[in-house]
């Protein structure tokens, strides 16, 4: 399945039944009087959150989303049924803007959240309503009210507990390769992760999610290379581990150019927990790898991880590390629900 991860469509509620003109005709009833029921009310637009979906790939295909009018009133006093409400089901972490990309009209976080994103027009009122004590024969019925219709954009973030930051062919994806049981495309060249991608950690008898996204390079957020359009998927994360290659050129200046471009994007990536890492330790001589070291501890003022994911050399401290951090924002954030 092809991942998509916005997503621009069209919604229209129902428009309401009209109301009905109808006067009661019964043999041996010689003045039966008004008896039109009134429109039912028109469908409504409604967005679900479902597992299951990672994507809005299905979207790109069915742009359009129309409830359906409302039933008509009949004689008898019958109220027109209701029309049948459209209900867009979208993954976990999806939100829902206007059509200026700005206003934010509803975020989903959980399975099984409900938004109604545009209501049903009101049904219109037969001639019975109508019915005074000077006019006891109305011959006029209301027409129901038309349904809203706008269209709105689909994004979405991905809900993940730890992501995966750092230059292009910096490890990430040999990374969330060897601590998973996904199977992101490998390769020796920059930009071989177009999509972000997701894997469950376990370690230690528990689990968490990590996220990986595409490399990010000088100028990203001026839309250089592939932009930090997918920085919103790491938005959410409780923790960022940053991967610097030993294999490069010089890894404190590596490492300014991703924070540089995660300040430039805001959004709260500047003041999330950060692990800073030195990747790829196995492809270099111990004199490289300690110069590679010393100049990553200048520019991040921490003491840099060393891993290779390769060999698995120092990913279970890693990984250790990351999930205490996970558990620290939790208990964190368990406290401010209690407060």
């Amino acid at each position: 399945m092809k991942f998509l991860d916005q997503a621009k469509i069209f919604i229209k509620s129902g428009d309401g039944g009209a109301g009905s003109v109808s006067f009661r005709r019964e043999k041996f009833i010689e003045f039966g009087g008004p008896d039109g029921g009134d429109g039912g009310r028109g469908g409504d637009v409604w967005a679900e959150c479902v597992e299951g979906l990672n994507t809005l790939i299905d979207y790109r295909y069915q742009q359009h989303h129309k409830a359906k009018t409302g039933g008509h009133g009949m004689g008898r006093n019958r109220t027109g049924a209701k029309g049948a409400d459209v209900v867009l089901k979208v993954p976990v972490g999806t939100q829902i803007f206007d059509e200026d990309s700005e206003t934010l009209i509803c975020d989903l976080t959980e399975v099984g959240q409900r938004e109604l994103i545009a209501r049903g027009g009101n049904g219109g009122f037969g001639n019975l309503h109508f019915t005074s004590s000077t006019n006891r024969a109305p011959r006029r019925a209301n027409p129901g009210l038309p349904g809203e219709e706008r269209w709105i954009w689909l994004k979405l973030k991905l809900i993940a507990d730890a992501g995966l930051v750092g230059l292009p062919n910096a490890g990430k994806s040999t990374f969330l390769a060897a601590t998973t049981a996904a199977k992101p495309k490998i390769a020796d060249y920059p930009f071989t992760t177009l999509h972000p991608g997701l894997g469950v950690v376990r370690v230690a008898d528990r689990e968490f999610v990590l996220a990986d996204i595409p490399g990010l390079i000088e100028g990203a957020h001026e839309g250089h290379g592939l932009g930090d359009r997918f920085l919103g998927h790491v938005e959410r994360c409780r923790v960022l581990l940053h991967l610097v290659e030993a294999t490069g050129e010089h890894a404190g200046k590596a490492y300014k150019t991703v924070r540089a471009e995660l300040d430039a994007y805001g959004s709260g990536l500047e003041d999330k927990p950060e692990i800073v890492a030195l990747s790829k330790v196995d492809a270099v001589d111990p004199e490289t790898l300690k110069k590679q070291r010393d100049r990553l501890r200048r520019a991040c003022g921490q003491p840099p991880m060393l891993l290779s994911a390769v060999s698995r050399a120092g990913v279970t401290e890693v990984l250790h590390t990351l999930l205490g951090v996970i558990d620290a924002a939790r208990a964190g954030e368990g406290g401010d629900d209690a407060a």
